[in-house]
């Protein structure tokens, strides 16, 4: 395990690696729709490129620790509702 500081040392060498072979051009395709026009609109409240949310969104996924071994569903550990959902399907039922 390491140290919170030579993790963050890891990350942001990453993060370096990511910033310094910015500038490949590629096609991405299969993108859902929806999130894409919600990143695109982002891009444009925030004044930067949909590329360096995209290099960003990159680099935070590559900068968690990688996966041991072979990862199965069955390892996913199913998180509680929060509180007040106990509910929610009758709620949506009926607003629909």
């Amino acid at each position: 395990m390491l140290s919170a500081e030579a993790d963050e040392r890891v990350r942001m060498r990453t993060m370096h690696r990511c910033v310094t072979v910015a500038g490949v051009d590629t096609t991405i395709r299969n993108l859902d729709e929806r999130a894409y026009r919600e990143l695109k609109a982002r891009a444009a409240l925030t004044g930067r490129t949909i590329g360096d949310l995209v290099n960003e969104a990159i680099c935070a996924y590559l900068a968690r620790p990688a996966p041991v071994g072979r990862a199965s569903l069955r390892d996913l550990v199913p998180e509680p509702y929060p509180e007040g959902t106990e509910r929610l399907s009758e709620e949506i039922d009926a607003i629909v």
